[in-house]
């Protein structure tokens, strides 16, 4: 993909399609494409997925696929033409569901990014243990990071803190995105493994999701702006 050159993905995470396109209007100088949320999507459907993609901007389709093989392909088919240049599922969901979104994604040209969510960054060990995961949020990360690439998978979203162990478990060529970026002195709202977009990038992520600093922002662009100069300063 060619977001090399701007890692920002603003999330326009809600049901309005007049502030999602006034936002993604308002921002596109400065970032380098736009994630739609389950809100979005729910409240709008394909036509408002095709609304935001004629802005012009890629759009990363954030609908977490997670069901049985054959559901998931079946929504794959369906999503994949609207024109996003990501759309993810959850690795959770095994390798078998994984194998069949890539494969209902390939009848679709372009082909979108496929990536997989490993462990949603609002949970820490206390949640993986209640729901019966061994291991550490980064060793579950890890696991599912080689399941996703084992099974065709482009790359992962995951937290900052798991950033560095996925690029050395999976290679320079896989994608890492991640959300959770909050920049220095930033609210953490519900995220709890977080970082500064600075501190990702020299990590080794490729794309930043950030939302709330930019999107609730008394200037948005501004907001936008900022982090654009701190990521550009720290490049130096």
């Amino acid at each position: 993909m060619m977001l090399k050159s701007n890692p920002i993905f603003v999330a326009l995470d809600t049901p309005s399609l007049d502030t999602a396109t006034a936002l993604a209007a308002h921002v596109a100088p400065h970032v380098g494409g736009v994630k739609l949320g389950l809100e979005f999507v729910s409240a709008n459907g394909p036509e408002g997925v095709r609304t935001m993609v004629k802005i012009g901007l890629p759009v990363f389709l954030d609908v977490k696929l997670h069901d049985i093989p054959n559901t998931v392909a079946g929504a794959m088919k369906a999503l994949a033409p609207l024109g996003a240049a990501i759309i993810n599922v959850h690795a959770s969901g095994g390798a078998a569901m994984m194998r069949a979104a890539v494969e209902a994604a390939a009848s679709v040209h372009p082909k979108p990014t496929l990536l997989a969510v490993t462990v949603l960054t609002s949970l820490d060990a206390g949640d993986l243990s209640a729901m019966g995961v061994i291991g550490s949020p980064l060793e579950q990360v890890v696991r599912l990071a080689r399941l996703t690439k084992e099974s065709g998978i482009d790359g992962v979203v995951c937290s900052p803190q798991e950033i560095a162990a996925v690029r050395a478990a999976c290679g320079p060529d896989f994608l890492i995105v991640t959300p959770g970026v909050r920049p220095a002195g930033g609210s953490l709202d519900d995220q709890r493994r977080v970082m500064t977009p600075k501190q990702a990038l020299q990590e080794g992520a490729d794309i930043l999701v950030v939302g709330r600093p930019i999107t609730e922002a008394d200037d948005p662009k501004a907001a936008a702006q900022a982090i654009v100069e701190e990521i550009k300063a720290a490049a130096k």
